[in-house]
């Protein structure tokens, strides 16, 4: 049994593991964005950039493990779909892109103008970054110490106290939404969470979590399971909390002025409140987010990677991750946020669908599963290629299919492939997954 207390460092952990940089960024600029929808947009962006992340994690420990979860649909599929998750998440997109961010606020800013630019400061601060990355990620088994017990309280201080800040001395009135907020402000949010990466995350942070209860002394599967998901549930709660300030804090700094993106709002947001040193904290705010979200990411994927491919050890494969890391963070930050959202929006429908089978439980029969992710998967690369090669060229066609101007036109395909795989399971009278355990 888990003590109280326990049970809450593992729900830091987990939090810390999911609040990177963009986590900081995307709920600021939404803020800015939408204005007096704020909140509106807020709903959508909970939904799923916290929504999703609880609901994969409550999923896998339901089924058990992702493997389990994604053995469900085909063994091919199992083997190529976390591949894909692993690699997006970790050195493909993710940790490269964390790494990129923790260098254009935590070192850019403070840098001469002649040297801001120079690829070479670039390549300096990422293998140092990744240096203290790769360290603090050797020993998973101190996760807890390091980060529920350290990191994630100096994180949650730094924010509570930006948040007092701003109700002391108000920074300005909500303004009117701007963009695509003005007229689709829950939908916007709604894919707005997309970008977090973290109901893909999810998926494959439940083996860290798993391993650090265990660690524990608790060995009971079904009270692994249990503890995995009131950590998901306290993570849950926490990250809620902190993008409503974050909305609120972009809300009301709209009036100061225009900013193109997340970093640039929260940049006003600190230089009112706190003037020129708001700016030293927001870098060691970024840094220290960036920071948490690639260790337990390179933990995540080392773990991953050397039980798929068991000749390479742990260490060894973390310090692959950590390198290959390195490499694509300096690509540059534009370059990796260009190629992310085609990526994520092939992917994550996918991982939704994936998920909610995953929670109705094993009454689910292999047939649903396998139909509903072929429906979703063709869809969402179908989509993924109108927008991002044919510049909308099938807009027209893919625009018949309800809630696809609002981005979610998945939703349909995965339906009727549920009720497709109904259909099949009752003529060819396939067994459930209880059946077959039985």
């Amino acid at each position: 049994m888990l003590k109280k207390n326990e049970l809450i460092f593992i729900s830091f952990m987990l939090f810390s593991m999911f609040f990177g940089a963009g986590n900081l960024i995307f709920p600021a600029f939404l803020g800015s964005s939408a204005g007096e929808d704020v909140w509106l947009s807020l709903a959508g962006f909970i939904t799923t950039a916290v929504g999703l992340p609880i609901l994969g994690v409550l999923a896998v420990a339901k089924a058990g493990s992702f493997h389990t979860l994604v053995n469900r649909v085909h063994p091919i599929f199992a083997f190529l779909f976390p591949l894909l998750i692993y690699v997006s998440i970790g050195p493909g997109l993710a940790i490269p892109r964390a790494g990129s961010i923790a260098y254009e606020m935590g070192m850019k800013p403070f840098l001469p103008e002649t040297w801001m630019n120079q690829p070479v400061m670039l390549a300096v601060y990422t293998v140092i970054f990744f240096a203290v990355t790769l360290w603090l990620s050797l020993q998973p088994s101190k996760l807890v110490d390091r980060f529920g017990k350290l990191l994630t309280p100096i994180l949650l201080i730094m924010i509570a106290l930006i948040f007092v800040k701003s109700l002391i001395t108000p920074m300005g009135e909500f303004t009117v939404a701007t963009g695509a907020y003005q007229d689709n402000s829950f939908f916007q949010g709604f894919m707005d969470g997309y970008l977090t990466m973290d109901a893909l995350a999810a998926l494959v942070f439940g083996i860290v979590v798993a391993n650090t209860i265990r660690s524990k002394g608790v060995q009971d599967t079904k009270l692994v399971s249990k503890y995995m998901g009131f950590a998901g549930l306290g993570a849950g709660i926490l990250l809620a909390s902190i993008y409503t300030i974050l909305g609120f804090l972009g809300a009301s700094s709209a009036s100061l002025g225009e900013a193109e993106n997340g970093a640039g709002v929260l940049t006003i947001v600190m230089n009112e409140l706190f003037g020129s040193i708001g700016i030293v904290l927001l870098g060691l705010l970024f840094t220290l987010a960036c920071l948490c979200v690639c260790i337990g990411l390179i933990i995540s994927c080392s773990q991953y990677f050397s039980t798929l491919f068991p000749k390479l050890s742990y260490k060894k494969w973390a310090v692959i991750l950590a390198v290959l890391s390195l490499l694509v963070a300096n690509l540059g930050l534009n370059q990796i946020l260009s190629i992310s959202v085609p990526i994520l929006g092939a992917i994550y429908p996918v991982a939704v669908v994936l998920i909610l089978l995953g929670l109705v439980g094993n009454s689910v029969s292999h047939s649903v599963y396998l139909v509903a992710t072929i429906f979703t998967a063709v869809f969402s690369v179908i989509e993924t290629i109108n927008t991002t090669f044919l510049n909308g060229m099938l807009d027209d066609v893919l625009g018949v299919i309800p809630l696809y101007e609002q981005g979610v036109g998945w939703i349909l395909p995965a339906l009727v492939g549920v009720i497709i795989g109904l259909f099949m399971r009752k003529t060819f009278e396939q067994p459930d997954f209880e059946e077959v355990a039985a």
